[in-house]
């Protein structure tokens, strides 16, 4: 089976800046490119940290925490004595959370939700840049049509990993949503044939109505004589 990887996704034309990029010039690539974040990159294209729209509106407002919540009294940069942030530096969130190219779509997500980000720079094995990712990006193997789905079911799992005579199980793809119909000899075999078809890149969703020829996992549980 092929699982789509983040290299397979990922947009390699990154919009970027550089550690002394201005304010008013990452608004501009926002603009321009209809971005919401840039890497920030090192000369060597070592990504630095990533500057988004929510890190350019905190630099001009006192916006409430992450949650919402106000923590009393807030002054601004200027009141507390600190500099104002005018450079990409100064601006980004630091150090930035990257990616590998060869990820799985699962771990990005994972890796994604864990640490509240949007997107991902993506780094070879040498830390340098190679694109970005973004959670839209994610979505893409969902677009797969229902034809490409239900052919690597019955193609690459059923038959070529699970060795499974044709007819064995009936596969039908609805708007993502897989039903499998069948018979198998073992009753061991179907959460095996269930979790490799619900992998499949693009499954929304699997039902089964799949029967066995014996109950080995009943044998399993005897106990011994």
């Amino acid at each position: 089976m092929q699982h789509r990887t983040v290299f397979e996704v990922l947009t390699h034309n990154v919009v970027t800046a550089a550690p002394q990029t201005p304010f008013k010039q990452i608004a501009r690539l926002f603009a321009e490119h209809d971005v919401s974040a840039v890497p920030v990159v090192a000369p060597d294209r070592r990504p630095l940290g990533v500057v988004s729209e929510a890190d350019l509106l905190r630099a001009t407002a006192e916006l409430p925490d992450l949650e919402g919540r106000w923590a009393g009294v807030r002054l601004l940069s200027q009141e507390r004595g600190l500099p104002d942030a005018e450079t990409a530096a100064q601006l980004m969130t630091s150090p930035a959370v990257t990616a590998q190219p060869n990820w799985n779509l699962a771990e990005t997500a994972r890796t994604m939700h864990r640490k509240a980000v949007k997107r991902l720079p993506v780094v070879d094995e040498t830390g340098r840049l190679v694109g970005i990712i973004s959670r839209s990006d994610l979505l893409r193997p969902f677009l797969r049509s229902d034809t490409a789905i239900r052919d690597e079911i019955e193609h690459d799992v059923l038959a070529d990993t699970l060795r499974l005579a044709p007819d064995t199980v009936r596969v039908t793809v609805d708007d993502g949503v897989v039903t499998l119909v069948g018979r198998v000899e073992r009753r061991a075999d179907i959460p095996v044939v269930v979790r490799l078809c619900r992998s499949v890149d693009g499954v929304v969703a699997l039902h089964k109505s799949i029967d066995y020829a014996y109950d080995n996992l009943a044998l399993d549980l005897e106990p011994p004589r």
